[in-house]
């Protein structure tokens, strides 16, 4: 699977930025995509994640209520609309594809990830 992001950038805290990612090579859409952000010295933090055939989505607490994660109709590109956006919630933000069990927010990590974007908030 490969996963392709783009839509980071800086914007000031308050702001808005829209995440997109598609993934290619596969036979068939991942059963769980999602997004994961690190930022320097801090450990991977999943931020949410989406089951492609039944749209059921999970965020981390830090970003619930701010953050949507989205799918197309084909369930091979991911969105992740970040509103009111704070200094903390800067880092590169990589996409991640994984199985039924999507691992995800476990320490485990996603089976596929993609090579990030970086998002900066001032």
């Amino acid at each position: 699977v490969q996963l392709v992001e783009s839509g980071g950038g800086s914007v000031q805290a308050g702001g808005s930025l829209r995440l997109t990612c598609t993934a290619s090579e596969v036979t068939a859409s991942p059963d769980c995509m999602g997004w994961f952000r690190q930022a320097p010295g801090k450990e991977r933090e999943g931020v949410a994640r989406i089951y492609t055939r039944g749209g059921s989505t999970y965020y981390a607490d830090s970003v619930k209520g701010r953050f949507t994660i989205s799918q197309n109709s084909a369930r091979n590109t991911v969105y992740l609309q970040m509103n009111s956006l704070q200094p903390e919630d800067s880092a590169v933000y990589h996409c991640a594809a994984d199985g039924g069990s999507c691992h995800l927010f476990t320490s485990q990590g996603p089976r596929f990830g993609g090579q990030g974007t970086q998002v900066t908030v001032s």
